[in-house]
Formats: structure tokens, C-alpha cells, sequence
């Protein structure tokens, strides 16, 4: 006998933020991977241990939290709600951040 859990989603602010949150995880780990593979033998044993801990990290958590508010984000109040968007706000910039210079000022 099979049974099949109810999936509850919906197009409110959270279900889109984690949609979002979900589509900046694959993009930063595919971009992190081949800056890695790429650039990775110039740094120096210690910065190149973190950003490997940042790219296994940084891709699982924002994936994680994707899903977490894509599935349940309908259970959130509207303050949770502008909370999460003011931290992925945050965490968006700092992604372009590192991005941005990691692509453009130190690989001249």
C-alpha cells in the first residue's frame, strides 16, 4: 500500500524567496567549482582550505533553506517572512560580492 504525502506550495513571498534561494545555490556552486579548478593552485594553503569549505558549505545551506521555504514558507508569519527577505537581501550581495571579486579584480 502506497501513500503519499500532501506537498503544500504556494506562490506567497517565501515559497518565491526560496525558489530564488534554490537557483543562487546551484549557480554559486557551479561557479565556485570552476573558479576553484581554475584559479585554485594560486592561493595559499589556508585560503584555499576555506573557500573548499565555502563551496561545500554555502551551496548545501542556501539549497537547504530553499527548500525549507519553497515546502513550508506558507507557515510563516508576514514579519518571518520580511526577516528572511532582509537576510537573503544580505546574503545575496555578499555572494556578488565574493563573485565580483574573485572574477574581476584578482584574476587581471
Amino acid at each position: 500500500m502506497l501513500t503519499f504525502a500532501q506537498v503544500n506550495f504556494g506562490a506567497n513571498s517565501a515559497s518565491i524567496l526560496g525558489l530564488i534561494y534554490l537557483l543562487l545555490g546551484v549557480v554559486y556552486l557551479i561557479f565556485i567549482v570552476f573558479w576553484l579548478v581554475k584559479y585554485g593552485a594560486r592561493l595559499t594553503s589556508w585560503a584555499l582550505a576555506l573557500y573548499i569549505i565555502q563551496a561545500i558549505f554555502t551551496p548545501i545551506i542556501m539549497l537547504l533553506c530553499g527548500f525549507i521555504l519553497t515546502f513550508q514558507g506558507w507557515r510563516l508569519d508576514p514579519i518571518l517572512q520580511f526577516g528572511q527577505l532582509l537576510l537573503s537581501l544580505l546574503i545575496i550581495y555578499l555572494l556578488i560580492k565574493d563573485i565580483v571579486i574573485n572574477a574581476v579584480y584578482r584574476n587581471r
